[in-house]
């Protein structure tokens, strides 16, 4: 009896370690980098702006139909405003923001991905001006029939003075009155990746 036990204990450790060995691993996707599309929008008193940053380069890492992990680069030297300001362009990447000259990238990397009903929740680090802070948010991710995979998350938000951008905000600066900027600005992403 006691080997009939043993037995079966060794049949289910077998099935078990063969699941682990022979399942599908995670595959590597390359974004493109030129299908992508990073948008940003922020608020201030007085009204608001809106504009594109590009993606320099990133990765996806798939599992069967489900995304496991992902890094992205962020090429914040080409941030724009949607309405051509050269003014507010070069504001963006001073120091008082961004600071492109000093910090020419930033990146993503993601460290979990939940399910949550037919979305995911997206946790990683976000890295800008050097600063990395954890950041979550909800997406959604396609394998598409062509074998490349879409993702989606159109509301990103990020508390800016967490990175030490303070230029013009209400939590530093008391006494700014209209001239006061939002702290959090919002960041939509549509990503095409390919083996």
């Amino acid at each position: 009896m006691k080997s009939k036990v043993n037995s079966i204990f060794a049949l289910i450790a077998i099935v078990g370690l063969s699941a682990f060995t022979n399942g599908i691993k995670p595959v590597t996707y390359t974004v493109d980098a030129a299908k992508s599309t990073i948008t940003w929008a922020a608020k201030k008193v007085t009204g608001s702006h809106n504009g594109t940053v590009a993606l320099k380069s990133g990765t996806l890492s798939v599992d069967g139909k489900s995304v496991k992990g992902g890094s992205f680069v962020i090429d914040m030297t080409t941030i724009k405003d949607a309405d051509g300001s050269a003014k507010l362009e070069g504001h963006l990447k001073a120091d008082d923001f961004f600071g492109t000259e000093k910090f020419p990238t930033s990146t993503f990397v993601i460290t979990k991905v939940a399910a949550v009903g037919s979305n995911l929740l997206v946790t990683g680090n976000l890295t800008l001006k050097g600063i990395t802070k954890p950041l979550s948010f909800p997406a959604t991710v396609t394998v598409n029939a062509d074998g490349t995979v879409s993702a989606l998350a159109g509301k990103i938000i990020v508390d800016r003075t967490k990175y030490d951008i303070k230029y013009g905000s209400k939590s530093f600066f008391d006494t700014i009155g209209d001239k006061a900027i939002d702290d959090n600005f919002e960041i939509g992403v549509k990503l095409v990746a390919a083996k």
